[in-house]
C-alpha cells in the first residue's frame, strides 16, 4: 500500500485539509468571484502559499479556517440582499413599473463596516500601525477629478478630501510631522503618532487621468474599508486633543478650496473653547457647593437650550461658526493654541519641530505647491499665507520674512524679505535647522534634494551636500546647546586626556605595522627558500634596480601577500562551513561587491558632473 494512500471516505489530513483552492472556496460560499474578492478585502483574508500544493502550482490557495470565517460573517448575507435588490429593480424596469422601481431605488439595503474595524484592530495602536496604505490610498483618490459620469463617484472623492485634510490638520496641529521628501511618484511624509511612525505618499498637484489599465473595482473595495478606518482614527485623535469631531468648517473657506486652513482654524478655536469650558466648569462647581438650587435651575435651562438648538440646526451652525471662526483673526492656522497640550508633555523631538520656523512668516506665490506647504510650514511652527481670497494676510505685509516663489523674475521685490524656492522648506524640515538661503535663491540651480529615508552611513556613500548639512547641524548645536557643567579646567583636562589617548593609539599602530613588516619578510624568505633562490643573487638583482623600482616591487609584494592572506582566511573559513552557510556567505560577499560597485558609480558620476560644471564655467 502506498505511503500517502487514503481510502475513500476517510477524513483529509495535512495540506489537503488545511488549504482550499479559490474555485472551491467560491463554490462553498455560493457567491460570485467579484463578491468573494470584496469579502476577502474587507475581512483581511489573503491567499497563502502552502509548502506542498496538493492541486497544482497554478492555483490560488486559502486557509480553510479563513473561508469558514467568511461563511459565518453577516456581511455575506447583506451582499446577497443587494444582489436580490438589483434583480428586483431590473425586473421592475423591464415591466415598465416606474413607481416600484423608484421605491426600490430609494430604499436600497445598506451595511456598515464599523464592526470590521474593531474586529481587525482590537487596539488603537494596531490601527495606527496599519495606516500607511490607508493614507496613501485616501490621498490618491482625493487628488482625482470630481466629475460626474466617471468610474469613481463624486461623493467618494469629496469624502476622501475631507478625511485627508482632517488627518493633515491633526498632524500639523500636534507638530507630529518628522520627514518629507519630493520624488517622481509624489511627496512622501512621515509622522510620529503615539510612538508609531506612519509613512504615506501623496500625488503631485497635477491633472489626473483615469486609465483603463487599473481595476478600479478592487481599489474601491480597499477604499471602502480605508474610509471607515481613517474616520475612526481621526475621531479618536481629535478627541485626544479635546476637539469635537466631525469639525464644522467655514463655508466661505470651503468654497475657496482652503479646507485645510479652515480645519486648523476650527481646531484652534475648538481647543480654546474646551479650555474655556473646563475653566467655567470649575467655577460652576464652586458655585454649586454654595447654592444647589441655582444649579438645578441652570440644568433646566441647559436642557431647554439643547431642545431649542436641535429644533434649528442652521442657527446653531451659524452661531458656532461666528464663535469659532472669527473673520478678523489673522493667521489662526498658525496661532495654534498651546494651552490644550502642556509643553511638559511634548518630547524633545516635538519641541524641536515646533520651534523650527518659530517667528518666521511665509508668503506663498501662486505657482508653488500650496497644499503641501500649507501642511508643512504650520507643522513646524511657522505662519503662512497665500495669494488669493481667504488668506490671513496680504503680500504687502511688512512682517513677512520669506516668500516662496518658483519664477525667475518678480514684478516687485520687497527688500525686507528673502525670496527662496520651495525646496528650501523641505530641506530645512529634513535637516531640522534653518539652512542658508544663498543656494536656494530664485534663478539658481538648488542643491541636490537628499532623501531623509536613506541611511548614508549604512550605504557607505555620503553625498557632499549631506556633509555640508552635518557641519551646519554641528555648528547650530554648538551655538544653541553648549555643554553644561564643563568649565575651563574640565575642558583642559579632557583635551589632555584626548591627546594622551591619541599618542598611545599612534604608538600601538606603529608597533603593529613593524610586526606586520617582519612577518611579511619572514614569509618572503620562506618563499625564496622553497623556490631555491639564493640570497646573493636576489641582493644583486635588487642592487641593480633603482630605488623607485624597489619601492614598487615591495608595494606589489605587500599587496600580493595581503591578498593571499585574505584568500587563505576565506578558504579556511568556508571549509568549516556547511553548504547552507557557504551559500549565505557567498550571497553576502556578492551583496558587498554590488554595494561597492554602486558607490564607485556614484563617485564617478559626481566626478563627471563636477568636471562638466567646471568646463561650463570656463567657457
Amino acid at each position: 500500500m502506498p505511503k500517502h494512500y487514503r481510502p475513500a471516505g476517510k477524513k483529509k489530513e495535512g495540506n489537503a485539509a488545511k488549504y482550499i483552492t479559490r474555485t472551491k472556496a467560491v463554490n462553498y460560499l455560493q457567491v460570485s468571484l467579484a463578491i468573494f474578492r470584496k469579502l476577502c478585502i474587507l475581512k483581511g483574508v489573503f491567499p497563502r502559499q502552502p509548502k506542498k500544493k496538493v492541486e497544482g502550482n497554478h492555483k490560488t490557495y486559502y486557509h480553510t479556517k479563513d473561508i469558514a470565517f467568511l461563511a459565518h460573517d453577516p456581511l455575506i448575507e447583506k451582499f446577497r440582499e443587494i444582489k436580490v435588490h438589483r434583480r428586483k429593480v431590473k425586473k421592475a424596469v423591464a415591466k415598465k413599473n416606474r413607481d416600484l422601481a423608484d421605491r426600490l431605488l430609494n430604499r436600497p439595503p445598506t451595511y456598515k463596516l464599523d464592526r470590521l474595524v474593531l474586529e481587525r484592530y482590537p487596539t488603537f495602536v494596531d490601527a495606527l500601525r496599519d495606516l500607511d496604505d490607508c493614507l496613501t490610498m485616501v490621498h490618491l483618490f482625493a487628488a482625482l477629478p470630481a466629475v460626474d459620469g466617471e468610474r469613481v463617484e463624486v461623493k467618494r472623492i469629496h469624502n476622501c478630501r475631507r478625511l485627508s485634510h482632517e488627518w493633515q490638520a491633526y498632524i500639523s496641529r500636534t507638530h507630529s510631522l518628522r520627514k518629507t521628501f519630493i520624488s517622481v511618484k509624489g511627496i512622501y511624509y512621515q509622522a510620529e503618532v503615539q510612538g508609531q511612525k506612519i509613512t504615506w505618499l501623496t500625488p503631485h498637484a497635477l491633472q489626473q487621468v483615469l486609465t483603463d489599465d487599473v481595476d478600479f473595482n478592487v481599489m474601491l473595495s480597499f477604499l471602502e474599508f480605508y474610509e471607515t478606518l481613517l474616520g475612526f482614527v481621526n475621531f479618536k485623535l481629535y478627541h485626544s486633543i479635546n476637539v469635537n469631531y466631525p469639525p464644522i468648517l467655514d463655508p466661505r473657506l470651503e468654497a475657496l478650496a482652503a479646507e485645510l486652513y479652515a480645519l486648523c482654524r476650527y481646531m484652534s478655536a475648538g481647543s480654546r473653547r474646551m479650555i474655556g469650558n473646563s475653566q467655567s466648569d470649575e467655577v460652576m462647581e464652586d458655585k454649586d457647593e454654595k447654592t444647589k438650587a441655582d444649579g438645578v435651575i441652570e440644568e433646566d435651562k441647559d436642557v431647554k437650550n439643547k431642545a431649542s438648538s436641535k429644533a434649528d440646526e442652521s442657527e446653531l451652525r451659524l452661531a458656532q461658526l461666528q464663535h469659532q471662526l472669527p473673520t478678523n483673526e489673522p493667521g489662526a492656522l498658525m496661532n495654534l493654541v498651546e494651552e490644550s497640550t502642556a509643553d511638559d508633555a511634548d518630547d524633545d523631538d516635538t519641541k524641536e519641530c515646533k520651534g523650527l520656523f518659530k517667528n518666521l512668516k511665509f508668503y506663498l506665490s501662486r505657482e508653488v505647491p500650496r497644499e503641501s506647504l500649507l501642511f508643512i510650514i504650520p507643522a513646524f511652527g511657522g505662519t503662512v499665507s497665500w495669494e488669493g481670497e481667504g488668506a490671513p494676510f496680504k503680500e504687502e505685509d511688512e512682517d513677512t520674512t520669506h516668500q516662496i516663489v518658483d519664477r525667475p523674475t518678480q514684478s516687485h521685490v520687497f527688500l525686507s524679505r528673502e525670496y527662496v524656492q520651495p525646496q528650501w522648506v523641505f530641506d530645512c524640515v529634513n535637516a531640522r535647522i534653518i539652512l542658508p538661503t544663498e543656494g536656494y535663491l530664485v534663478g539658481r540651480v538648488p542643491p541636490p534634494h537628499l532623501s531623509p529615508f536613506v541611511d548614508n552611513d549604512a550605504e557607505g556613500y555620503i553625498p557632499e551636500y549631506a556633509e555640508t548639512i552635518k557641519r551646519l547641524q554641528a555648528a547650530a548645536r554648538n551655538e544653541v546647546l553648549p555643554l553644561p557643567g564643563i568649565g575651563d579646567e574640565d575642558l583642559d583636562n579632557s583635551l589632555v586626556a584626548a591627546m594622551m589617548d591619541r599618542t598611545e593609539s599612534n604608538e600601538a599602530a606603529e608597533k603593529k605595522r613593524k610586526l606586520e613588516m617582519l612577518e611579511k619578510q619572514y614569509h618572503d624568505e620562506l618563499k625564496m627558500e622553497i623556490d631555491g633562490v639564493a640570497f646573493s643573487s636576489l641582493s644583486n638583482k635588487e642592487g641593480d634596480k633603482s630605488p623607485d623600482a624597489k619601492d614598487d616591487t615591495q608595494s606589489d609584494r605587500e599587496e600580493d601577500a595581503s591578498k593571499q592572506e585574505e584568500k587563505d582566511d576565506d578558504d579556511i573559513g568556508t571549509a568549516l562551513m556547511s553548504r547552507r552557510q557557504r551559500g549565505l556567505y557567498k550571497a553576502m560577499k556578492m551583496g558587498k561587491e554590488k554595494k561597492k560597485e554602486k558607490i564607485e558609480l556614484l563617485k564617478k558620476r559626481k566626478k563627471n558632473t563636477d568636471s562638466s560644471a567646471s568646463s561650463k564655467k570656463r567657457h
